[in-house]
């Protein structure tokens, strides 16, 4: 491995061990707001099993973001949006 490499990774991690300490604070933070997939599902009137089979991720992942073991990210999480904010029209858009 380039001696430069090395370094980097090394200086990486032990920036890493500092911000998991409190030593130093993180350059960057990234918050998601919790997002209610209960609420959201039942909006919907839809089964877990029902919901789950829509949005195309299986009963034990709706069940772990309503027991919030689980965060929905990535474009589950947006699609959770699209259902939050206007749960007739996503229904109407994937039924189609």
């Amino acid at each position: 491995m380039d001696e430069k490499v090395f370094e980097e990774l090394t200086s990486s991690l032990k920036e890493a061990v500092a911000i998991a300490k409190g030593e130093e604070k993180a350059s960057r933070v990234h918050k998601y707001e919790d997002i209610d997939v209960a609420s959201i599902r039942r909006a919907t009137h839809l089964s877990q099993e029902k919901f789950a089979a829509l949005i195309g991720v299986s009963i034990k992942t709706v069940q772990g973001w309503e027991q919030k073991v689980r965060k929905p990210l990535g474009p589950a999480r947006s699609l959770l949006i699209m259902f939050r904010n206007n749960p007739h029209q996503a229904m109407a858009l994937l039924h189609q």
